[in-house]
């Protein structure tokens, strides 16, 4: 779609959204299965609710700009999913191989974080402020997700360390 104005602009990042977190509800529970520790495995699968609750809110805002819900290939996220699954592919299961599958996690909240960010200042200035609070409240998770995952990953970063013998 070529994007001649904002509001075009506005629409076909909502639906690079849309398939991006469509990707992911495919994806979370493949990382869950694959993750050892139990926190990480429950931390996946809460995100996994929580990722579909954000497709529910996508496509909120697609009715309220007028819009049909319709997504739009995210090679992005395309790509950040294939990080995911190269880790899970390639590695047995190890807390090493978790370390990974967060590192990769964390990219994709980044990714989203910064996607949202874009969608949310755009929709500020069109006016369209029921879309900005959507945004808003999935922010919010992406975020407290990313937090999450750094605590995790402290936890699993030195049982890694103990798992593969890196001690000094």
């Amino acid at each position: 779609m070529s994007s001649t104005t904002l509001n075009d602009l506005l629409i076909d990042e909502l639906q690079d959204l849309y398939n991006a977190e469509n990707q992911l509800v495919k994806a979370l529970p493949k990382m869950a299965k694959a993750a050892v520790n139990e926190k990480l495995k429950a931390g996946f699968l809460a995100h996994l609710e929580e990722t579909k609750g954000h497709v529910q809110r996508l496509a909120q805002a697609f009715k309220l700009l007028g819009e049909p819900v319709k997504g739009k290939l995210c090679h992005a996220m395309k790509g950040l999913v294939e990080e995911g699954a190269e880790a899970i592919e390639e590695n047995d299961p190890s807390l090493v191989r978790d370390a990974q599958l967060i590192g990769a996690a964390q990219r994709v909240e980044h990714y989203e974080i910064a996607a949202y960010g874009t969608v949310r200042a755009i929709a500020k200035v069109l006016g369209h402020d029921e879309v900005v609070a959507l945004v808003d409240q999935t922010l919010a998770e992406e975020g407290a997700t990313d937090k999450k995952l750094t605590s995790i990953s402290t936890e699993v970063n030195a049982s890694a360390l103990n798992e593969g013998g890196d001690e000094e």
